[in-house]
């Protein structure tokens, strides 16, 4: 009887340690689990993509009058092929805020002196007649030193011109307005100047408020900015919207 007793404690001994090994075990594993679990899971903060670039580039700007902008758009795109061989790619149409037949195209240029000698090309012309354009198209050639190409949609642009007495004064003088800009209602979109000649300022802003841009355009205080910035010229003003991007 003895010896049943003993055989029957030693087996109870040898469960117990036997149920604690795998209680051990299988807890174990779900931790490693856990850990990996975790691991997998856990996320790092994604920096969302720049939309500022500063690497100058070459534009080549358009504003003319159109007698259709419908007719005169399926000309335009029929026309593409042209542009291509010459090295001017799509970029932005933009119809006028007053005037929708007033239509601005810009245009990426691989190469400036190619983009000139095509705007001379008489088959052109006769491509831009065909197409409804009327009166004498205004054409710029561009090198955009900054862009913000962050799509903001239907918000109205202005495309703004003037002539500067030294453009580094003026960069420096411009940068400086950035917050007076923004406070009333207005953002930046492209700076640049004229391929040739740097001091002929090319402009594109975002009128993100009518109302306040509209007053700071006839403001004594953008009238000491553009004192302080060497202006020689007055500003003349495009006002758009964006109707294409490519």
């Amino acid at each position: 009887m003895k010896q049943l007793r003993c055989n029957g404690l030693l087996f109870c001994a040898a469960l117990v340690f036997i149920l604690s090994s795998c209680g051990e075990s299988g807890s174990g594993e779900k931790n490693g689990a856990d850990t990996n679990t975790n691991a997998t899971t856990g996320t790092e903060p994604v920096t969302p993509p720049s939309t500022i670039v500063t690497t100058p580039e070459n534009m080549a700007i358009i504003i003319h009058k159109v007698a259709d902008y419908d007719k005169w758009i399926v000309a335009y795109e029929a026309h593409d092929s042209a542009r291509l061989a010459n090295g001017l790619h799509n970029y932005v149409i933009g119809r006028g805020m007053q005037d929708p037949n007033m239509v601005m195209v810009a245009l990426k240029a691989d190469d400036i002196t190619k983009a000139k000698s095509f705007s001379k090309d008489p088959g052109l012309k006769a491509a831009m007649q065909k197409a409804g354009v009327t009166g004498q198209p205004s054409v710029s050639f561009v090198n955009a030193t900054w862009q913000d190409t962050a799509n903001i949609g239907s918000v109205p642009r202005s495309m703004t011109t003037f002539t500067i007495k030294d453009w580094d004064n003026w960069q420096k003088n411009f940068a400086d307005g950035k917050q007076e800009r923004m406070d009333n209602g207005i953002t930046d979109r492209v700076v640049g100047h004229e391929a040739d000649d740097n001091k002929k300022v090319v402009l594109v802003t975002a009128v993100m408020d009518t109302t306040k841009a509209f007053a700071y355009y006839k403001s004594d205080m953008l009238k000491k900015r553009r004192e302080a910035g060497g202006l020689t010229s007055e500003p003349k003003r495009f006002l758009f919207y964006v109707a294409k991007r490519y």
